[in-house]
């Protein structure tokens, strides 16, 4: 383990590196998704952090807003630009959130923040994985990424918490970087991963008082 401090002086001396050195991509970015798909560039959404306190997540937008007719809740198949698949598939749309890691919501490395309304259905267990900042990446990201089962996930963030270290956090960081080059376990709908979650959770919760 080390320390909280040393840490997150890691994580903001990497955060802001990694920004200065991709500043021209992200400009490019920007100025992609605000001629392909228009105002605003930045998606923002509401997730739980450490101790579970609520953070404003910021990423690229890859989503069109609906048409005239059209539900907010079509797939994202059905609203996902062009340039917003390939940014899924890259990974380039999680860029922004190195200014999450920057404001200290973050951390380069940790489990992966979900969504607000499903904290009821974490497990005592799985709760462990809000004792630290959520990542960018994580342990659960490299081993399987978007195609591993949500239990299967949950307990890699809950191993990772329990041995984190500055070497495991810099391997991770290193897989990751192999893993979006290959373009490996990705899944564009993302949308779809969640209510798998979703589904999953409540058909558990209902299980348990049958």
């Amino acid at each position: 383990m080390i320390s909280e401090a040393l840490r997150r002086g890691v994580d903001l001396v990497g955060a802001l590196l990694l920004l200065l050195l991709l500043s021209p991509l992200l400009a490019l970015l920007a100025l992609a998704v605000r001629w392909r798909t228009g105002s605003p560039v930045l998606f923002r959404q509401v997730r739980p952090g450490r101790n579970e306190q609520p953070f404003e997540m910021i990423k690229f937008r890859t989503m069109r807003e609906p048409r005239a007719g059209e539900v907010r809740e079509l797939s994202d198949g059905n609203r996902l630009t062009g340039l917003g698949a390939f940014m899924r598939r890259s990974s380039l749309d999680e860029l922004p959130e190195l200014w999450n890691v920057v404001r200290g919501d973050m951390s380069l490395v940790g489990p992966r923040p979900l969504l607000m309304q499903y904290l009821p259905y974490f497990t005592a267990e799985e709760r462990e994985r809000f004792r630290v900042r959520p990542g960018i990446t994580g342990l659960a990201q490299v081993r399987g990424r978007n195609t591993a089962t949500w239990d299967a996930r949950l307990a890699l963030d809950v191993e990772y918490v329990r041995a984190r270290s500055l070497v495991g956090d810099m391997m991770i960081l290193a897989e990751t970087a192999r893993t979006v080059f290959a373009r490996e376990g990705v899944a564009v709908d993302a949308r779809q991963l969640m209510r798998n979650f979703d589904e999953e959770r409540r058909d558990r919760a209902g299980a348990v008082h049958r």
